[in-house]
């Protein structure tokens, strides 16, 4: 049998239950799984630190010193009382099942310094004898006043810092680098460390793994790639990975796994794209057509150089003759929509009908509003389609969809719906794609009847950081519209705390009397007993409380509400009807009010940082200088304060969402928690490996450049690996 696939329990020190437990908790099986769970940080055992130096705010610390006196504690006498120490105990008349706690307190000469243990007293009682001498490695804390160390690991002195040599053969011993003083801190959850299975079992393990599964593992990059990147060897990786022999090895090691995971992933991202740009008929569509031409020169403004950039790649796309496959990026405010509407009109130009998909209905009709006013100068016929549209108005629709006479649809889910036909659908463009499901996105790509896929056009107002949208949109190619139009001002951001609020409110009063209006979000729709925090309706009665009707009118919008409710509150704040607008979140996209010059967002600090800069991009959409008030608690976590930092300090959505990855992660961020990441990742890290993503993105494609089919001899080895499961990556584009 393979080594790498012997079952965990086999290795010495495991056996069937710990196995099992290993298997729930870490998704360790087998030796080849223990040897693909890396150490996620190492400890540096060379350096003794003093008794007298301690402090408790440290990291992990190794301490040499001798045992000077031993206490164990009994049971307490009551509930509230302390436990009662055990006086002059006899080893052989003492019940260690009845003592809680055993405190050894030990000396180096600079000091004394208490160490504390609640499980495994019998053995640590027996181990640590008066006067002799042991290293204890640890993270010190402080209760009532003193230093002490809880439960550290206990080494004598004559041993070697690293891996303990009965755990391998001592030629693997050598093989691992025992010896060395960087202790690898695997991946644990609190039901491993209660079951015994401490860093120093996995390490134990991780030792074991090496000695059974290391023989077995096979080189799985080509030698020219190893060579040319500057790669070590896979042995060399995964020896020094768990056991470095220093600091550079250890280096060495990281960066060889990481390149390996992110080549792979960019390597099968990209091959199915070039199959299927190759493979994939699309829908030619050469001109550009009179309803465009019409639109473009009564636009009231000039497009940016970045609008004209994209329309430019859309173009080349639609006319290549294959299938189109593109992501949009556009910060809040970018002119997104003026793109979509010149791309559906390139579509219309050439015979075809065009829809715009959008998850919400206020972000619908949003887009329909917009796009009439753009249509006006060409004659095409457009509509609306959501949930809420009457019975007569859906019969018209489905008419006009049908009979061709509808050019443009914009709508929600609605529009997959199975009574919906087209009769010549060449263009989807799908508006924040991640709040779509992947089955809703299917049954909109097969309502394509002129025997081709439509082109796709995936647009995102969620800043997504470069190395993110390689991996989640690596098969799509992406396009960034990266510059605002002008005339818009930025906005001012202001961090508030509750003393500031009679300030904030004379402020409001100030834009109002200018023929300003207001928005305020609150993160929460009522009460809950654990959160503090104001909700929408207690928030709602304090504002109309200090904005009393007349002279000031209030609207409120949440998620609750019927939509012929929710429409009518924002119809009357976009109309101007309204001077407030106090909402939760459902107003992140969407909403254009010009005139709003104000953004007020309570609790703050509830909101990641990509929802706080959708916020913020609703206001400073008109010509007037615009405001975001970021109210918050005095008391913050340092992760919130340091966001609020961040928006203060800009407005560059791409800064912020990268920051934001850093903080949180890239399955947290707003728009991937849905399909995630195409596959795991063990060791490699989008927030912080991007230049080796952008090395092994740029081998990838090099590789396919020269073989587009893997078929040459010194590729066999990346053709097998990419038929593994892992990497059959589901084709997000061709169902979007």
């Amino acid at each position: 049998m393979n080594g790498l696939d012997m079952d965990i329990q086999f290795l010495p020190g495991v056996g069937p239950k710990r196995a099992d437990l290993l298997e729930k908790e870490l998704g360790v099986a087998s030796v080849g799984d223990l040897l693909r769970l890396y150490p996620f940080r190492y400890i540096d055992k060379s350096s003794i630190t003093r008794i007298c130096d301690v402090r408790p705010d440290m990291a992990y610390i190794q301490i040499r010193a001798r045992v000077t006196r031993v206490e164990l504690f009994g049971p307490s006498s009551s509930a509230v009382d302390a436990p009662a120490p055990v006086s002059n105990p006899k080893e052989k008349a003492l019940k260690f099942n009845t003592i809680r706690r055993m405190s050894a307190w030990i000396s180096d000469g600079t000091g004394e310094m208490e160490t504390v243990y609640f499980k495994g007293i019998k053995w640590m009682y027996e181990k640590l004898k008066v006067g002799q001498e042991f290293l204890f490695f640890g993270k010190p804390s402080a209760f009532n006043g003193r230093i002490n160390m809880v439960h550290p690991e206990v080494d004598d002195v004559s041993k070697a810092a690293g891996i303990p040599a009965q755990s391998a053969s001592s030629a693997t011993a050598e093989a691992i680098g025992a010896g060395s003083t960087m202790t690898g801190v695997y991946p644990s959850t609190e039901k491993l460390k209660n079951s015994g299975i401490t860093g120093k079992v996995m390490t134990r393990l991780a030792a074991g793994a090496l000695e059974k599964g290391l023989p077995y593992v096979q080189e799985s990059l080509p030698e020219y790639i190893m060579k040319e990147c500057g790669l070590v060897p896979i042995h060399f990786a995964l020896r020094n990975i768990h056991f470095p022999k220093d600091m550079t090895s250890l280096e060495r090691a990281k960066y060889r796994l990481k390149f390996e995971e992110l080549f792979y992933l960019q390597l099968s991202l990209l091959k199915q794209k070039y199959v299927r740009s190759r493979a994939e008929q699309g829908i030619q569509m050469p001109r550009v057509g009179e309803a465009f031409n019409r639109c473009y020169e009564s636009l009231p403004f000039p497009l940016t150089g970045a609008q004209k950039r994209v329309i430019t790649e859309i173009r080349n796309d639609m006319k290549s003759g294959h299938q189109m496959n593109r992501l949009l990026q556009g910060d809040v405010g970018s002119g997104k929509t003026m793109v979509a509407v010149l791309t559906a009109l390139i579509a219309i130009g050439n015979g075809y009908q065009a829809c715009i998909m959008a998850p919400t209905e206020v972000l619908a009709q949003q887009h329909f509003k917009n796009i009439q006013k753009f249509l006006e100068p060409t004659g095409v016929r457009s509509a609306l389609l959501t949930g809420s549209s009457k019975t007569s108005e859906r019969r018209d629709v489905h008419q006009g969809l049908e009979d061709g006479s509808i050019g443009i649809i914009v709508g929600t889910h609605a529009l997959i719906e199975d009574n919906v036909i087209f009769r010549n659908l060449g263009l989807a463009i799908i508006d924040e794609q991640h709040r779509f499901g992947v089955e809703q996105r299917s049954k909109l790509w097969r309502k394509a009847s002129c025997g081709a896929p439509p082109h796709v056009l995936v647009m995102t107002a969620t800043p997504i950081p470069r190395t993110l949208a390689m991996t989640l949109y690596g098969d799509l190619d992406v396009s960034v519209i990266d510059e605002l139009p002008p005339g818009r001002k930025p906005v001012q951001t202001i961090h508030a705390t509750e003393g500031k609020r009679p300030a904030l409110y004379k402020f409001m009063r100030d834009q109002i009397a200018l023929g300003r209006q207001v928005f305020v979000v609150y993160p929460l729709i009522n009460e809950t007993e654990k959160l503090d925090y104001q909700s929408l309706e207690a928030g709602a009665e304090e504002i109309i409380k200090h904005f009393p009707f007349p002279p000031y009118k209030t609207a409120v919008v949440h998620g609750k509400q019927t939509n012929d409710v929710k429409k009518f509150n924002m119809d009357a704040f976009a109309a101007g009807r309204a001077d407030i607008l106090v909402a939760t979140s459902v107003i992140e996209v969407g909403v254009d009010v010009p005139n709003a010059s104000v953004m007020v967002i309570e609790s703050a600090e509830r909101f990641g940082l990509s929802q706080l800069h959708q916020l913020r991009g609703r206001v400073g959409r008109g010509s007037e200088k615009s405001f975001c008030v970021l109210m918050t608690g005095h008391k913050m976590s340092k992760e919130s304060r340091h966001r609020i930092e961040l928006m203060c300090a800009t407005e560059n959505g791409f800064e912020l969402a990268e920051e934001d990855m850093k903080m949180r992660g890239p399955g947290d961020l707003e728009g991937t928690q849905q399909s995630g990441l195409p596959i795991s990742l063990n060791i490699a890290s989008l927030a912080k490996d991007g230049l080796i993503l952008n090395a092994a993105r740029a081998c990838a494609e090099a590789v396919l450049e020269a073989d587009p089919t893997l078929r040459e001899d010194r590729n066999q080895m990346l053709r097998r690996e990419l038929l593994k499961d892992k990497y059959q990556i589901k084709d997000y584009s061709k169902i979007s």
